[in-house]
Formats: structure tokens, C-alpha cells, sequence
């Protein structure tokens, strides 16, 4: 009977002892884990910045088609298209290519309208 107490308190010790390193394995499973997140959060920030620039690349092509509409019924000539857009901060480039006009063309447009004092 001695002997049989001696022995289940003895694997009950070591037992105790193994529970300490068991803990190990499930350190390396919380920080899988915790990477996974990290991962899933970077890529969604920067699936969230991507759909920011194309929502507002489509929303000034919406608007560029919007003012060339705009000027094409009412018969405004393509300088006045270009005024437009100028005025409400679109880049010479972006203009050159919506209204078919060269990109230089634009500039020029853009710097003989600032001498004159029309824009500010």
C-alpha cells in the first residue's frame, strides 16, 4: 500500500513538473495567433487605403464627365471646360487627358489666364 502511494505521488509530481513545459506549445499557438491579426489588420488598412484612392479617382472622373457635360450643352468652348476644371483643383495633366486638349496646350491656357488676373 506504501508503495503504491509513493508511486502515484511520485508521477503526480512529475506530472506537475511537465505541466510547466506543456505550457510552451500553447505560447507558440497564441502567437500564430496574435501574427495572423497583425496580418489581417496591415491588410485590411491597406485594402482600405487602396478603395479610398480608386472611390476618389472614380468620383472626379463622375465629376469631370459631369462639368464636360455641362459645358458641352451649353456650347462653352473647350477653354471654358478648361477654366472649369482648373478652378475646382484638377491637375493640368488630368485636364489635358478628359477634354482630348495637348498637356502643354493646358499650361499655357492656365498661365495666360493668371496674367490676366482672372484667377486667383
Amino acid at each position: 500500500m506504501l508503495t503504491v502511494i509513493i508511486t502515484l505521488l511520485s508521477i503526480s509530481v512529475v506530472l506537475f513538473i511537465l505541466s510547466f513545459f506543456a505550457n510552451d506549445r500553447m505560447k507558440k499557438v497564441e502567437d500564430q495567433v496574435e501574427q495572423l491579426s497583425m496580418e489581417m489588420m496591415q491588410s485590411n488598412y491597406q485594402f482600405g487605403q487602396k478603395l479610398k484612392v480608386l472611390e476618389e479617382e472614380l468620383l472626379a472622373e463622375d465629376l469631370t464627365g459631369e462639368i464636360i457635360k455641362q459645358n458641352a450643352s451649353s456650347s462653352h468652348s473647350k477653354m471654358d471646360t478648361i477654366y472649369s476644371m482648373y478652378s475646382k483643383g484638377f491637375k493640368p495633366h488630368y485636364i489635358a487627358k478628359q477634354t482630348n486638349v495637348d498637356e502643354q496646350d493646358v499650361l499655357l491656357f492656365i498661365q495666360q489666364w493668371d496674367k490676366k488676373g482672372v484667377l486667383s
